[in-house]
């Protein structure tokens, strides 16, 4: 009989709900909310918690792909010893408070939240749960392996770069747009740049805030007479806002970077 996953004990998927919640608050206009739930993200999340350490963990694995088998195998083998020496009750513990505060201060409907890796971070569950049975284990162990060594396996949602990739990226952007890079964009390339230390949470705290601030701009931009006076520029400009608007369904890879890159300078233009 298959082991039923318990997801407020999935520490990946608490983490991936609350996360949703935010750019819910963010797009909702709720400033009081936001700041609340960016408290408690920060709070469990950051640094060298024992909740981060988990979640950590369950990303070793979903972040994976196209690997070799062999390669492939020794991350899923040492994810399930680290797991294994983690203090689950320390670890239940946190999990229960941090379950407890969600419900006070924001709302159990937290835990409703649509998260479309939701059968990937079930199955983790169920691998890494010392009371799985072993053949249950190894059926699940062969689907996440065929996953993290095919090339169709999901993308991560923020690919670690070196900082030779990084120079080569700066540089590239100011010969081509500006000649030097506003401060906004110095913060996002920053934020990018450092977003594999910290599951990209300041990134992702970053962009709720930068894109409910682009869109605004570029929509109130609607309304002046270069815009609306030009059927090509309004067609670009709604465009653009459409991009924007989509902008929480897009992996954040370096693509989608240029892309917000772009859209900050002509923000800037626009003022």
């Amino acid at each position: 009989m298959k082991m039923k996953h318990n997801k407020k004990r999935n520490t990946a998927f608490i983490y991936e709900a609350i996360i949703r919640e935010l750019a819910k608050a963010i797009h909702e206009g709720g400033i009081s909310r936001k700041k609340k739930i960016i408290k408690i993200i920060r709070e469990a999340f950051n640094g060298n918690t024992l909740l981060s350490k988990d979640l950590e963990l369950y990303r070793s694995i979903l972040e994976a792909k196209a690997l070799d088998l062999y390669t492939a195998e020794k991350i899923l083998f040492q994810s399930r010893i680290q797991k294994g020496s983690l203090n689950h009750q320390e670890l239940f513990k946190k999990q229960s408070e941090l379950i407890e505060t969600i419900n006070r201060t924001i709302s159990s409907e937290v835990f409703n939240n649509f998260v479309p890796n939701y059968k990937e971070l079930a199955t983790l569950f169920q691998i890494f749960h010392p009371k799985t049975k072993t053949k249950s284990r190894i059926l699940l162990e062969k689907q996440i392996l065929e996953r993290m060594t095919s090339d169709n396996a999901p993308s991560p949602s923020v690919k670690p770069i070196d900082n030779l990739t990084y120079k080569t990226f700066v540089s590239k952007f100011n010969e081509k747009y500006t000649s030097s890079l506003l401060s906004e964009q110095r913060a996002l390339l920053s934020h990018f740049v450092g977003s594999f230390s910290d599951n990209a949470l300041e990134l992702k705290i970053y962009l709720n805030e930068e894109i409910p601030r682009l869109l605004q701009s570029v929509a109130e931009s609607r309304r002046t007479p270069e815009v609306s006076g030009d059927p090509d520029m309004l067609n670009k400009t709604n465009q653009v806002i459409e991009i924007l608007k989509n902008s929480h369904t897009r992996k954040i890879d370096k693509d989608y970077v240029h892309e917000i890159l772009k859209i900050q300078n002509l923000v800037k233009e626009l003022e």
